[in-house]
């Protein structure tokens, strides 16, 4: 049984939801950059370069509140998100499970060279890049990938 063809919405919703999509990509952009490439002389005594997975995620949920794990861990989560949902949105063939994961991995990959290289009391950690690009696998899987199809729809192939 062939799947229906999905409909796209009228153009000028598409064009509003493109719009706004971009406005967010910026906002979120900027959010990055402040979260994630401010310095903080403050905790460079306690700042560790990690390139072993689960590492850090074994001192998160070691520590004795409860609290800081969550927020260390869903932060890391909850910042892929945005992107996960926006960037098929702005560029469709970022569209597709593969190519979140891939372009995503590599942004976060390079924001964390770039807090680890650049910022001082900042370091490299894969356990973040694991973590925001599992975010952003979440966002696309739950919502950028129906709102990239409602406004890029695919081609009907005949």
């Amino acid at each position: 049984m062939a799947r229906a063809a999905a409909r796209p919405l009228p153009l000028p919703l598409r064009l509003l939801v493109l719009l706004c999509a971009l406005v967010f990509m910026v906002v979120f952009a900027v959010v990055l950059a402040r979260l994630t490439l401010q310095p903080s002389p403050a905790s460079e005594a306690l700042t560790h370069t990690n390139l072993r997975p689960g590492r850090s995620l074994r001192a998160y949920l070691d520590q004795p509140a409860l609290r800081d794990a969550v927020r260390q861990i869903g932060g890391n989560i909850l910042l892929g998100v945005p992107f996960g949902i926006l960037a098929p949105v702005v560029a469709p063939r970022t569209r597709g499970f593969l190519r979140v994961l891939v372009l995503t991995a590599v942004v976060m990959l390079l924001v964390e060279v770039a807090q680890g290289l650049l910022v001082t009391g900042r370091a490299f950690d894969i356990d973040d890049v694991i973590l925001n690009t599992g975010g952003a696998l979440l966002g696309y899987l739950l919502v950028g990938r129906r709102l990239s199809r409602a406004v890029h729809a695919r081609k009907a192939q005949t």
